[in-house]
């Protein structure tokens, strides 16, 4: 790796790879850029000459087994190509550690904004903001709508079990990727493995589903869904009440300041759907009964509080990459309060 390598990425030994087994990629020599506000997965802009593309590949240091799995995210991106869910061209694969030091895979560069902040939503005003919001609830019920077994995803999940296998799977993520007492936790976990309730249907689920990891067009079209490290097949009111909790952040705790990392404070912009109306919408596109969402709400803020978790973790111990990490750790405590509270 060179000097003028993006940490995490090694053009040299990417240039060769690409060449061995997609020549008709390469018009130039690389050159690539680490794309802001990753807190997880890395992602880079690739430039091959005349032509733009994608990598992803795994934060660096301590990365979670089953986490940051390039390959389940190649697979549901490429199955869901065909359908009405909108996902980048999935271009290359690389199981290969050699490479770069970590899986990683290519696609193709998509035209969009991610709209994480209020700030960017407010220059379009109230009735583009709505109608924003909208089709990212519309989005998500698409993706819920999908025959998972036509597209080659019949194996990709179990839906029988799935709440109690995430409430086993976060709480052994969480004793990984944490040294020190967090107040409530103990409490919130004993709730979450009580109070599991009965399967819902199984769908494919996007396991982080909010706007900021959509990208939008000029004509306020969802053009891609990004991000999908934590997908499988599950429980759809899982994606639905993770969406609440970071809309539930950004209206009671807005972040401090730009890059402040944990909340999206998108919903705050005039116009946003209210956390009823995005309940509403989806219940009413989808056809499901979202009367009793009160537990998948506090799984939603305990997956969100191990998941900071673990970045503050890699950022304490000099693992991350880019900006925005300083003052996570103070966040997670309110996001193990905001759970409690959703128990009752």
């Amino acid at each position: 790796m060179s000097d003028t390598d993006p940490q995490g990425l090694d053009l040299a030994a990417l240039q060769d790879w690409l060449e061995r087994e997609r020549p008709e990629l390469i018009t130039g020599p690389l050159s690539a850029s680490l794309i802001t506000g990753g807190k997880s997965n890395l992602t880079y802009t690739l430039s091959a000459g005349s032509r733009e593309y994608v990598v992803r590949r795994p934060p660096l240091g301590h990365v979670l087994a089953t986490a940051h799995d390039m390959g389940r995210e190649h697979r549901v991106m490429a199955a869901l190509a065909p359908t009405d869910v909108p996902v980048p061209q999935m271009i290359a694969h690389c199981e290969d550690t050699s490479v770069v030091g970590a899986p990683f895979y290519v696609m193709e560069k998509v035209a969009g904004t991610p709209y994480g902040r209020a700030a960017q939503l407010e220059p379009l005003g109230p009735e583009r903001t709505r109608a924003i919001s909208e089709r990212m609830v519309d989005t998500l019920v698409a993706l819920h709508d999908v025959d998972h077994a036509a597209v080659g995803l019949g194996d990709f999940g179990r839906p029988d079990g799935y709440l109690g296998r995430q409430v086993a799977r976060w709480k052994k993520q969480l004793e990984a990727s944490t040294s020190r007492e967090l107040p409530g936790m103990d409490e919130l976990v004993g709730h979450l493995e009580s109070s599991i309730p009965d399967n819902g249907d199984g769908t494919i689920v996007h396991g982080d589903y909010r706007l900021d990891n959509l990208l939008v067009d000029a004509d306020d079209r969802v053009t891609a869904v990004l991000d999908w490290e934590m997908s499988t097949l599950g429980d759809p009111l899982t994606d639905v009440a993770v969406l609440l909790a970071y809309q539930q952040l950004a209206e009671v705790a807005p972040p401090a300041r730009e890059g402040a990392a944990l909340v999206t404070d998108a919903p705050l912009a005039p116009g946003y759907l209210s956390r009823e109306d995005v309940l509403a919408r989806y219940a009413e596109g989808s056809g499901r009964d979202v009367s009793d969402i009160g537990f998948h709400l506090a799984l939603a803020f305990f997956k969100l509080a191990v998941i900071l978790e673990g970045i503050h973790y890699r950022h304490s111990h000099g693992q991350t990459v880019g900006t925005g990490f300083d003052g996570i750790g103070d966040m997670i405590v309110p996001l193990i309060a905001a759970g409690r509270a959703a128990t009752r």
